[in-house]
């Protein structure tokens, strides 16, 4: 199974799209997202300096928009997932087919102008907390005041708040930790967000999505999301809430993922796969920089992708576990029976309760993929919807 990866802010470095303007129609789709984003993105992708482009308000839309650039010279149909970091998230989105390129990009300008205001309210900044116990490391940040906005995994974590209790927190590290300040506007993915939070919610309300055509998986939680419209409201409400990085790639691990793409500009997320499934096994991984290594990503996606066929295949949705747990169909639900959009078919039991499984579309129940007290990841495919030929 190949995963898709959009990295998110500070994975920039100055001219890494001036490759990319080689390819022809590259610099022409720039202009037009450009003109949606608000800010000039060819000259962001391949002039501007590091100063420059650590503005949120431009980095933001560059960010989306490379993944974007990108991702349209891969064979997307044999890839199975997809998952963005902060706001490559919207990159994802895109990708899964929630919604087209011009709105993730025009909602990245939106978000990046929003945040870097909010940003200009109160003296805020954000620290990496390496090493340390996870909960000594938690229980410091709240004696602080601070919020855990990034929980990156291996050992990594992302404080933000207020100057002061930054200061306070590198004066007194928590034991075996090492707290190192990041060039950053403000407290990301913090209650200091409000206000963009609330902006941005205000443009998504005009979106109509689409369903996910592929696993794509939520920052919030690290689960699958089945709706466009509940990942619509999940994009909102990561302005404000904790990027959970390290629960996505436990989703990676538990889906059984053995081949990792990382969008430009790549590295960190690749890090950090690394990293962090060493015990359950690292996936094969490309870091797609320039159009040289489109060879590279192709060849990965034909060995671990879905093999393409000539052959007449079934036309089916697929219902997924919305979370880890025990998966329970609805009493008396069989195989051949209608279903309506928005339908409950069973739960998923965790340990913080039932967690409902509906069914995204209408159509025939043509087949349950999981059955009574089977353990399910999140992502994992549960039932079919459908049955039409193609």
């Amino acid at each position: 199974m190949i995963a898709l990866l959009s990295p998110g802010q500070g994975s920039q470095k100055p001219g890494f799209l001036t490759p990319w303007l080689d390819v022809t129609g590259t610099e022409a789709r720039l202009r037009w997202w450009s003109a949606l984003a608000g800010v000039d993105l060819v000259h962001l992708g391949s002039k501007a300096d590091a100063d420059e482009i650590k503005d949120t308000a431009r980095t933001q839309p560059l960010l989306v928009a490379a993944a974007l650039l990108a991702a349209e010279h891969l064979p997307m149909h044999d890839v199975a997932l997809a998952a963005g970091h902060s706001v490559g998230e919207l990159a994802a989105a895109a990708l899964a087919g929630v919604f087209p390129a011009e709105t993730a990009i025009t909602l990245a300008g939106v978000r990046g102008r929003e945040m870097a205001s909010a940003c200009a309210l109160e003296a805020t900044g954000m620290a990496a907390v390496l090493g340390g116990d996870t909960d000594e490391v938690l229980a410091s940040l709240d004696a602080q005041g601070l919020h855990p906005a990034n929980r990156n995994g291996a050992g990594q974590i992302v404080a933000a708040g207020s100057v002061a209790g930054l200061d306070k927190l590198a004066a007194e590290p928590p034991a075996k930790a090492r707290v190192v300040r990041l060039k950053v506007a403000g407290a990301f993915h913090t209650p200091y967000m409000g206000p963009a939070e609330a902006a941005l919610a205000e443009v998504a309300a005009g979106i109509t999505p689409a369903d996910p055509a592929r696993i794509l998986l939520s920052n919030l939680d690290g689960t699958a999301v089945s709706h466009g419209r509940e990942m619509v409201q999940r994009l909102v409400r990561q302005v404000t809430a904790p990027v959970r990085w390290d629960l996505c790639m436990r989703a990676l691990a538990d889906l059984g993922v053995t081949g990792v793409i990382e969008l430009p500009p790549a590295g960190t997320l690749a890090g950090l796969v690394k990293r962090d499934l060493k015990e359950s096994g690292v996936p094969e991984i490309v870091t797609l920089n320039t159009p040289d290594d489109l060879p590279a990503a192709r060849d990965l996606i034909a060995r671990h992708g879905t093999a393409p066929s000539h052959e007449p295949t079934l036309r089916f949705r697929v219902v997924v576990a919305p979370s880890a747990g025990t998966f329970a169909p609805l009493d008396g639900l069989a195989e051949g029976a209608a279903l309506r959009t928005g339908q409950v078919i069973g739960h998923v039991a965790t340990r913080q309760g039932p967690v409902e499984v509906t069914a995204h579309d209408s159509g025939l129940l043509t087949e349950w993929l999981a059955h009574h007290d089977d353990p399910v990841a999140p992502g994992q495919p549960l039932a079919r919807i459908g049955g039409q030929q193609s």
